[in-house]
């Protein structure tokens, strides 16, 4: 019964998956046409934008707020029902310092390589700013692969008490975010080596370094915190 539950999820979260891709190509498609083709990113509009992103960050910013209240609630105050101690009683927790550690510098890395290529095309060196942005894109897959392994390894799941159901909202999340932003510098990778983005006129390059880097500080507070305080 409970297999066939997970196969159903499992249905609805692909198509989910696959709603999401096309939204995210439609609304991509839209936004290349009215920016480049159509002129419509005036100084004006890009103020616009840029405060619409802001917002964005900050509003996200809230949402894992939210998830980090829920985990230092659970820790500092164990119920009886686990076992009045942090980590529940039965739960073997992740080594801060293997995969997690190894996706720590990966992700400060890939926050480096943004900032060259975001610099880089400001400065209107093109090729800088395309290696920069193959790299950033090659650590985030990197990234994705080792957190999907460590899940696939982990001693315990969602359903495995309050540990369970935090740990993997909070880091789910956090990888549904990383994904988002591969697929943001994937189209500036597109655009730029389009000949898209000038020195001037490159709002969406510079928005897809911001929510990177958000990305990168959001897994710092992920790791000091879930991975190493938590266990």
């Amino acid at each position: 019964m409970y297999r066939h539950g997970f196969n159903g999820g499992g249905l609805f979260r692909t198509l989910g998956l696959v709603r999401l891709l096309v939204t995210r190509y439609v609304w991509f498609r839209d936004i290349v046409r009215e920016g480049t083709y159509e002129g419509q990113h005036t100084t004006v509009v890009q103020l616009g934008l840029r405060f619409g992103r802001i917002l964005f960050i900050v509003s996200e910013v809230m949402f894992f707020v939210a998830f980090f209240w829920s985990f230092f609630w659970s820790a500092l105050a164990p119920t009886p029902e686990i076992g009045s101690v942090w980590p529940p009683k039965g739960i073997e927790t992740l080594s801060a310092w293997e995969i997690p550690f190894l996706n720590t510098l990966i992700l400060l890395t890939s926050g480096a390589s943004a900032t060259w290529a975001h610099h880089a095309r400001i400065a209107g060196d093109r090729e800088s700013a395309l290696q920069g942005l193959r790299v950033t894109i090659g650590l985030a897959i990197t990234f994705t692969g080792f957190q999907v392994y460590e899940y696939l390894h982990a001693n315990f799941t969602i359903a495995d008490s309050v540990y369970g159901s935090t740990f993997y909202r909070a880091t789910g999340f956090h990888g549904f975010h990383v994904f988002i932003g591969t697929c943001f510098l994937s189209v500036c990778l597109g655009r730029l080596r389009a000949y898209h983005r000038t020195k001037s006129h490159h709002f969406g390059f510079e928005a897809a370094a911001w929510y990177w880097h958000f990305v990168d500080v959001v897994w710092l507070f992920l790791f000091v915190t879930v991975y190493y305080w938590g266990a």
